[in-house]
């Protein structure tokens, strides 16, 4: 039913859960999952110059930071026997890039975590997982922990 699972990881335990119900629905369908890391590469646009000279320091640690997220993800998924590919995407929205992603590759359906936020810390941070929902054609498990 489902040949190609996406996977966007953040490194948080609520996106641990999300690969350990991708791995499950894998084994199941004999699917092959992709994980990815969403890294906005311009997040000071439209602050000001004061902050461009940080922009280095922030993608050095954005990347790490997704490498690791990534890394992480990857070896359960492998440890499972499920094959797997990885990737650091660039996007100036994390949905975006989830979307974009889901599209490309193609995927058949997308797992992600959802941290269940609401009130003014939704509003202040946003949900990826309600914004993916809202833009893509695809199935979408919500994962919550």
């Amino acid at each position: 039913m489902f040949k190609h699972i996406l996977v966007p990881v953040d490194g948080s335990s609520t996106a641990q859960l999300a690969v350990d119900k991708a791995i499950g629905l894998a084994k199941a369908f004999g699917s092959r999952v992709t994980t990815i890391f969403v890294i906005d590469p311009y997040p000071f646009t439209g602050v000001g110059t004061d902050f461009a000279y940080g922009q280095a320091e922030y993608l050095s640690a954005a990347t790490a930071e997704a490498n690791a997220a990534i890394k992480a993800a990857r070896i359960a998924i492998e440890a499972a026997g499920v094959a797997v590919s990885s990737s650091v995407v660039e996007s100036h929205a994390a949905w975006r890039g989830v979307v974009e992603t889901a599209t490309s590759i193609p995927a058949d359906l997308i797992v992600m975590g959802s941290h269940g936020r609401s009130g003014l810390e939704k509003l202040v941070l946003g949900s990826v997982t309600q914004a993916v929902l809202s833009h893509t054609h695809l199935p979408v498990l919500v994962v919550r922990d």
